[in-house]
């Protein structure tokens, strides 16, 4: 046999050995995926008493028929809730118009994440979702925009405010580009309160730089935040009420820890802030 054969049936081996390789990633991913559904589904706090046909519904809510855009990722889709997170709650508690755009595995940085394509279907960051799934023609009055783990997980750079506020001077590849994009983009497009929420404490130091920056996003843009992740009164909780309302990572909220948890301090925070702005 020639080298040029030998070649070729080298590189044809090596084709269908990472093909084998990718279908065994890929039916791996598919079995955890399922397998992590039908625990968080079993999970108490999961209960049937949490789902949203069950919760108590606000009558004459100050909320009612306001359009508010979420957009995030694992967080903000619920994923340990069985598909329903905050955003939920406030579409039946408060008769909210609720455009949920989260995806799972996703970054406010502009960045393609293999982890968001298993995840949630799509590897598509913040930015590009904003612009390219939400419909600009819309009407909202708030977009709520999640301060993501993954950006802190992935080890995303910080970067730096920009001393502009024209859409092309920010570097999105960065944290603080990516959300000084959203921002000017959300305020350009629909003239509205822009409302960033950071999740509760879990041990992260990064995560705690990216609260802060959006803290000090604030003094230049006029946003809001919401901050779960230092208020010290909101994290003190029980052993038994840690175990009901979120997973081990403390990342990811159960039914229970949105309804019960998390839902009447982001409540009282809009409230406030939609009132503020009428």
């Amino acid at each position: 046999m020639s080298e040029e054969k030998k070649t070729k049936k080298k590189g044809k081996a090596r084709k269908i050995i990472l093909i084998i390789l990718a279908v065994l990633l890929i039916l791996l991913v598919l079995m955890w995926t399922v397998g992590s559904k039908i625990m968080y589904e079993r999970m108490p706090g999961n209960a049937d008493q949490y789902d949203l046909e069950n919760v108590a519904v606000v009558e004459n809510s100050p909320l009612e028929g306001k359009d508010i855009l979420f957009l995030g990722s694992s967080v903000t889709y619920g994923l340990a809730a069985n598909g329903v997170s905050f955003a939920d709650y406030f579409g039946t508690v408060d008769g909210v118009d609720v455009t949920k755009e989260a995806v799972s595995g996703t970054t406010l940085t502009d960045e393609w994440s293999f982890g968001g394509l298993i995840a949630g279907g799509s590897g598509k960051s913040y930015v590009d979702r904003l612009v390219e799934e939400v419909d600009p023609e819309q009407h909202f009055d708030a977009v709520v925009v999640q301060v993501s783990t993954n950006d802190a997980t992935y080890g995303r750079e910080l970067g730096e405010i920009s001393k502009s506020k024209k859409l092309d001077s920010f570097d999105t590849k960065t944290i603080t580009g990516a959300m000084e994009y959203i921002i000017a983009y959300s305020q350009k497009t629909w003239n509205c309160p822009v409302i960033f929420y950071t999740g509760t404490y879990f041990d992260s130091p990064d995560y705690a730089k990216m609260v802060e920056r959006t803290k000090e996003l604030s003094d230049k843009w006029g946003t809001y935040v919401i901050d779960l992740f230092n208020d010290k009164e909101l994290n003190d909780i029980t052993e038994d009420q840690r175990k009901l309302y979120i997973l081990d990572d403390n990342i990811h909220p159960t039914e229970a820890g949105y309804y019960l948890w998390w839902y009447p301090t982001l409540q009282e925070n809009i409230y406030q802030i939609l009132g503020e702005t009428k």
